[in-house]
């Protein structure tokens, strides 16, 4: 029996999958789009977007051809304090009334190891766009759920938020500043393979 459902599996995969692979959804009920950043040098500041949606396509047998573009909503911003956000949200950093979302599109994918890629392209925020290279562990396994192919992937990038014009920023007196420039951006993805 567990030979004619792991046939039938790969049958699927097969007649799924095009040339460009298969089309993936974001299971947003176990996803995350977050970000980090340290604050006053010494703690970490954790956030995350709320609404956003990706369009998604890889080959399972080939994900070293994924392709990804996503969009994220500036205003669903959340860090868990509704006066932060609206400064985030303000012309200080996203101005997210003259720039609402911010966009990714994928352009190469280099695989580096089993399940482990690096997937370069272009990240704009604030209307800045710069490329920006994101190690990507995952896509390495998949599993059957309510008839629906899962799969997995957690992706990592550090940014330089000065790049992308948010620049607000206050030197503390020891030193530093009261935001890092540095920001980490952390996604976790599982992700649903369309039919």
């Amino acid at each position: 029996m567990k030979r004619i459902a792991a046939f039938l599996f790969a049958i699927a995969l097969v007649v799924t999958t095009s040339a460009h692979g298969a089309k993936w959804t974001v299971d947003k009920v176990h996803s995350k789009v977050g970000f980090a950043v340290k604050h006053l040098m010494i703690s970490t500041v954790r956030g995350e977007f709320k609404s956003y949606d990706a369009t998604i396509q890889f080959d399972p047998q080939k994900p070293e051809n994924l392709s990804i573009q996503a969009t994220l909503d500036v205003n669903s911003i959340s860090t868990e304090n509704e006066q932060r956000d609206g400064h985030l949200k303000s012309a200080d950093f996203f101005d997210a009334e003259n720039h609402p979302t911010i966009t990714f599109t994928s352009k190469k994918v280099e695989k580096t190891g089993d399940g482990k890629f690096k997937v370069t392209g272009d990240l704009m925020i604030r209307g800045t766009t710069k490329e920006v290279t994101f190690d990507l562990e995952g896509l390495n396994q998949m599993v059957e759920m309510g008839g629906v192919t899962k799969t997995a992937a957690t992706a990592t990038a550090s940014i330089n938020r000065q790049d992308f014009g948010l620049s607000w920023s206050r030197a503390l007196e020891t030193g530093g500043l009261v935001v890092d420039n540095t920001v980490m951006i952390v996604v976790e993805a599982e992700l649903d393979m369309q039919k």
